[in-house]
């Protein structure tokens, strides 16, 4: 079994080879998963700087690891990069950590026409801390060297305008003929995929898109729910990179 995954800051990682786990790192390692002197742990900082260690010390608040193995993981090439409609209730979460787990590397959150909630006020600060907790807890348990990132809450316009950034956008849409399998990917750059809300993508959203460049492309036969669907649609895309070569 591969050793579990921590956070930790960059600055510490480099400056020796004694590296103190704690704050709610630390007391998550230490209490909730009960690491012990003598396991094995891997720090990272979430950018690709990643230290295989060997606990030397531990305490109620706090682990002290000894790095054995220092290892600079390359940045994942492309980038792919999902921007999600906001669902109902925690199919958001659902889609996010679902999403970090098979490897995406931005997520977006989008205010699509459609959507039945909108992330204004309070309300949406408190939406937004959620996903972004969720992609840290989940790149974790993937074993991620790179977190996945988090943006703001995103508009139609704003997210044409990365549709228009990226070596290959699609938008996923039932009624679309061309399949997501057959289409062209690009060695680098990003990989964007345009998820819609339960509703679906409005045809003026679709025509924005494809105005900016966007291929709009079906995964199967069957209808996915939107919470699922990027991250089926990023599996079907990344088996195809090499990001997936063992």
């Amino acid at each position: 079994m591969s050793a579990p995954v921590f956070i930790a800051d960059a600055a510490a990682l480099r400056a020796s080879d004694e590296v103190v786990l704690d704050g709610d790192e630390g007391r998550h390692a230490a209490v909730v998963r009960r690491i012990a002197v003598g396991e094995t742990v891997e720090l990272t900082d979430g950018a690709g700087q990643l230290a295989r260690c060997v606990v030397v010390g531990a305490s109620k608040q706090s682990l002290t690891c000894a790095i054995e193995e220092r290892i600079a993981v390359p940045a994942p090439r492309p980038r792919v990069v999902v921007a999600q409609a906001l669902p109902k209730g925690d199919r958001g979460e659902t889609a996010v950590e679902t999403l970090t787990e098979v490897g995406v590397d931005e997520i977006l959150p989008w205010s699509a026409q459609r959507c039945m909630v909108r992330w204004t006020g309070e309300r949406g600060e408190k939406s937004l801390r959620r996903w972004r907790s969720t992609a840290r807890e989940a790149a974790k348990q993937a074993r991620r060297a790179w977190l996945p990132s988090v943006g703001d809450v995103t508009t139609t316009p704003a997210l044409a305008t990365r549709v228009r950034d990226a070596a290959l956008a699609v938008v996923l849409h039932e009624e679309a003929t061309a399949p997501l399998a057959s289409v062209d990917l690009p060695d680098d750059g990003d990989i964007l995929l345009v998820v819609g809300p339960e509703g679906g993508v409005t045809p003026e959203e679709i025509e924005t898109f494809e105005a900016a460049g966007a291929v709009t492309v079906r995964m199967g036969p069957t209808v996915l729910r939107t919470s699922t669907a990027g991250t089926v649609a990023a599996g079907i895309l990344l088996a195809r990179t090499p990001r997936w070569l063992p």
